[in-house]
């Protein structure tokens, strides 16, 4: 699936994951040596880890109507999130790939669901 940011028409991704099974959104990006294809779509979730990534990544936090709740970037190996209760879902994505012009309350849009 494609993600862009509504107000700047930035691409997040083209290729990106869904992780919408239990197994799916467990495995997540744990043992791998880098990230799936442009980033991976966490649906539902509401909190991450990052026990057993490997590397660092940006992580956007959405609610349903895919509104940005939060933005984490450069979240290092081995650190754990907040709950952000507003989330719905979350997007992963390699560290470094979201601009600074993504903020709370942006919208994004959703391509290929």
């Amino acid at each position: 699936m494609k993600i862009v940011h509504k107000n700047s028409q930035y691409s997040l991704g083209e290729n990106i994951h869904l992780a919408n099974t239990f197994f799916s959104r467990l495995r997540g990006l744990m043992f791998r040596n880098e990230m799936l294809g442009d980033g991976l779509l966490l649906d539902p979730g509401n909190s991450i880890h990052n026990c057993f990534v490997r590397f660092p990544i940006d992580a956007i936090f959405i609610d349903k109507n895919y509104k940005v709740v939060k933005v984490l970037r450069n979240f290092k190996p081995w650190r754990f999130s907040l709950i952000y209760f507003r989330a719905s879902k979350v997007i992963e994505l390699p560290s470094g790939k979201v601009p600074l012009d993504v903020k709370k309350g942006d919208e994004l849009e959703v391509f290929g669901v």
